[in-house]
């Protein structure tokens, strides 16, 4: 008899958390590592907390051992006791085991344990599994599951002590070494932070001295022959190091603090106490081979993880569905630090570019959540921009709202208060109620309520007052209809005639509506007062204000916010771009003029000057459609700002020829800001200039560069253009190089026509060098079609099915990876009925396919609605 048909996965309720009847006092592993057949050993020590409750230990894919007579490795105190499959209904030990209460002393107890895994089988990445031949590991979210027996919760929290039995050179585990492959991390911490990595690598050594004297050894390992491009990770690492106690008094508190660059990695980094394990691209630049963004998303990511030591590991999430506590505070904190080490405004500008891209587009649809979820079937589904860039913005507004000082209080006291515990919302909340004396109980909707309001702003003379009236929505979201007003921090000043007449000003939308005035004798009788509204993007909202083109151009020229000036600029943009895709041709004269203002302005930094000169991108467009009661055609939104970048180009090619020259960094490569922000605009100027002159110059700038930076611009500028060597040419100096490739892979894509995208990426999964199991090759591919709205929306469907298909395989190898990617069909809503059909085709077939993983299952289940 076949067995039935399973159930559906339940998800998990935040309502349901109930806290875990143990507390694990001790953890001892030990690893006899073999590729297909590695034993794990577990001896953990334990207490009761309730009496007569069942011990629940998680396990996925583990095979207990046994003695010769069959007897199972798994005893308590030293003797062979029963269990049972933690759920009846599911195959034999697919979830893991439950030891009845009657078996179980009243008192602490030792439960020993012994499985076997295959690491070369784990094609999933997560666990213990092989890269290139070196052992590593993946425990968050539900990863340590898969090595052994235990209560895999992020509120069960132990100290680890840990034994590696290999050959292999280099054995690494958290904590402090105590020789050859043996480890002890003192401080507890849950399961999702253990990390164990065991190859022949070579390390990159340095060291650093807290603040309190402490000598702390820093080294990034590597495989043999990447030891010299690791120079930039270290110096971000101690940077961060030292940012971290000037900024927050937080000491590193281990005798020693590990890097590991790996190719095979799902996420970009992962924070394991004490060994950080990386993506390689996060890690190894050099000039030849890394771009300036290389660089600085190089020095964001590893702040990023070494910032979690406090917010994150000394101090955790009680369960899951905390998880924005650890990372939207992380984010917020390597955003800080980014801005300090580099131009505040430019990296303002370039975190809500992200938000909007992401995180707006996540709000908007089926995949629509709370910051802080109440369920989930798949925890791995709730990585996300709401999460992350979301997340980050709420602290942001906490301390606009509080100020910095109350920041800075309320974050010393939730350190002293909690350190070594696994939070909620709450505690983080309740420590800054405390310091402010203010209740904060209506700002903790931005945890709870999903969707992004909607600002309203109007204005005018009203008798003799000139009047400021802003309103709130929140709109209907899935599985929240209704909705509560927000807390809404609106930092703002007012403009007339180039002049500040309002200085900044903080107003806070707490209710649906609110009224500011000022006697119009008190601003000098305005002609023309203009709002510049949620200055330095004060909270994560849509603005709908009406200001003029004209006014638009004046705050572009005039604003002293310089986030406000880009937004006035990108808005210009943004009308003029939507009256060219509603049939008119002409680019507005007065804008051309005012951009040639702004690209002369010295007196502000380069980067922001490329910013201004970089048009809204197309999927901005297709939401700026869809806002405005139309129906987005990407073919047509594509050539409609390929027209203005080429009115743009040869308006301004005089003004773009002095910048050009002007800012190409004389003497050798530095990543530091300040050269990063030259060659960003003297590349931005050459994109432009290729469209106005032709490849000539693009060419010589390839010819004549000295670091991938210039290179990877020219060559794109090159493909742009046409020339149908340069791919093959770029190929040949740099197959070697396997971070360069990916590059090579996914510009290509970006830069081709839209009608031949989807062939240019069915034949690249044929190239030799495409390998679809390392998720950042597979990403280059499918992202770099996911990327190019007008050919992933190719009206015959082309892009959908190539995108499904590669979905479907991935999720038999990596299920995590696949399900991330397919997020590339969550706006479908916004098009016309044939692509929706087109569409849903493909999600009907994905979600038809036999033994789908439950996280590709569960994405398209949303999207489907």
């Amino acid at each position: 008899m076949k067995d039935a048909t399973p159930a559906a996965p339940q998800p998990v309720r935040l309502a349901d958390y109930t806290p875990y009847p143990f507390r694990i006092d001790d953890v001892a592993l030990t690893f006899h590592l073999h590729p297909t057949a590695t034993k794990v050993v577990s001896v953990l020590t334990i207490t009761p907390l309730e009496a007569d409750q069942p011990l629940d230990l998680m396990g996925e894919g583990l095979t207990l051992l046994t003695d010769a007579d069959g007897t199972p490795h798994l005893k308590i105190d030293g003797a062979p006791v029963a269990f049972a499959p933690l759920d009846p209904a599911l195959p034999p030990f697919a979830q893991g085991i439950r030891i009845d209460a009657i078996d179980i002393p009243d008192g602490p107890f030792r439960l020993t344990s012994e499985v076997e895994i295959n690491p070369e089988a784990n094609t999933a990445l997560e666990g213990l599994y092989m890269s290139k031949g070196m052992y590593c590991t993946q425990c968050e979210a539900e990863g340590f599951r898969k090595i052994t027996y235990y209560p895999d919760r992020p509120d069960v929290m132990a100290p680890f002590t840990v034994t590696i039995d290999s050959d292999l050179p280099v054995l690494l585990s958290n904590g402090n070494p105590q020789g050859h492959g043996s480890w002890h991390d003192p401080h507890p911490k849950p399961a999702y932070l253990f990390a164990l990595v065991a190859g022949d690598l070579v390390a990159h050594s340095d060291h650093f001295t807290t603040a309190s004297g402490k000598p702390v050894e820093l080294n990034i390992w590597v495989r043999p022959g990447d030891e010299d491009k690791c120079a930039y990770a270290m110096d971000a690492l101690k940077r961060s190091m030292c940012w971290d106690e000037t900024e927050y008094g937080r000491e590193y508190d281990l005798d020693v603090f590990n890097i590991v660059a790996v190719d095979d990695f799902n996420m970009g980094a992962m924070e394991n106490k004490g060994l950080n394990i990386f993506n390689s691209k996060y890690v190894l630049a050099s000039p030849e081979t890394a771009t300036d963004r290389d660089y600085a998303f190089i020095e964001a990511i590893v702040a990023h993880e070494y910032f979690h030591n406090w917010t994150g590991n000394r101090i955790t999430c009680r369960d899951w569905f905390q998880l924005c506590l650890k990372e939207g505070l992380t984010v917020f904190r390597d955003q800080q630090f980014s801005g300090n080490m580099r131009s505040e405004p430019v990296e303002r500008i370039s975190n809500v570019l992200q938000l909007r891209a992401r995180q707006f587009r996540e709000d908007a649809g089926p995949l629509a959540h709370n910051v802080r979820p109440e369920s989930y079937v798949e925890i791995n589904n709730f990585y996300t921009a709401t999460v992350y860039e979301k997340g980050a913005e709420v602290i942001r507004m906490l301390r606009i709202l509080l100020g910095a000082d109350t920041y800075r209080a309320g974050v010393d006291l939730y350190f002293d208060r909690h350190d070594g515990q696994a939070c909620t919302i709450e505690d983080w909340l309740a420590c800054f109620e405390e310091v402010s004396v203010r209740d904060l109980s209506q700002f903790k909707r931005w945890y709870t309520q999903a969707g992004t309001p909607l600002v309203t702003a109007r204005w005018g003379v009203e008798g003799d007052d000139f009047v400021l009236r802003l309103s709130q929505t929140v709109p209907e979201t899935p599985g929240q209809p209704l909705k509560e007003p927000m807390v809404i921090p609106i930092l703002f000043a007012i403009y007339d005639s180039g002049k500040e007449i309002v200085p900044e000003t903080l107003a806070v939308l707490d209710a649906p509506e609110m009224v500011l005035s000022w006697p119009m004798a008190d601003l000098g009788h305005p002609a023309d007062a203009t709002p510049s509204l949620l200055r330095g993007f004060s909270a994560p909202v849509i603005l709908d204000a009406p200001i003029s083109f004209g006014q638009l151009l004046a705050l572009m020229s005039d604003d002293a916010d310089p986030f406000n000036r880009w937004e006035a600029g990108r808005s210009a943009m943004r009308e003029e771009l939507m009256r060219m895709i509603g049939g008119e041709s002409a680019v507005s004269p007065e804008l051309l003029s005012t951009l040639e203002t702004v690209l002369r302005d010295t007196s502000v930094d380069p980067a922001f000057r490329a910013l201004m000169l970089a048009l809204p991108s197309e999927d901005d467009l297709a939401q700026a459609c869809v806002d405005a009661g139309l129906v987005p055609d990407p073919g047509v939104i594509h050539t409609k700002r390929r027209a203005m970048q080429t009115a743009m180009a040869g308006a301004l090619a005089p003004e773009l020829t002095c910048q050009y020259d002007a800012m190409a960094p004389a003497g050798a490569y530095s990543p530091d800001a300040t050269q990063a922000a030259q060659r960003s605009l003297c590349n931005t100027c050459l994109v432009y200039l290729t469209l106005a002159e032709g490849a000539d110059r693009a060419r010589a700038h390839y010819d004549n560069a000295t670091n991938m930076t210039d290179q990877m611009a020219a060559f794109a500028a090159l493909l742009d253009a046409g020339d149908p060597d340069i791919a093959a040419t770029f190929e040949r100096q740099w197959s070697g190089d396997r971070l360069v490739m990916d590059k090579w892979f996914m510009v290509q894509i970006t830069q081709a026509a839209p009608d031949a995208a989807v062939g240019l990426a069915e034949a690249l999964t044929q190239h030799n060098l495409f390998d679809w199991k390392n998720p950042n090759r597979f990403r280059s591919v499918l992202g770099g079609l996911i990327a190019s709205p007008a050919a992933f929306h190719d009206p015959s469907g082309a892009g959908y099915r190539f995108v499904a298909d590669w979905l479907i395989k991935m999720d038999s190898l990596n299920p995590q990876t696949a399900a991330r990617m397919s997020t590339a069909f969550e706006t479908w809503r916004r098009y016309d009925a044939d692509r929706q059909a087109l569409i849903q085709t493909e999600l009907a077939r994905i979600a038809d396919h036999g033994d789908l993983s439950r996280d590709l299952g569960e994405m398209v289940a949303r999207m489907r609605g």
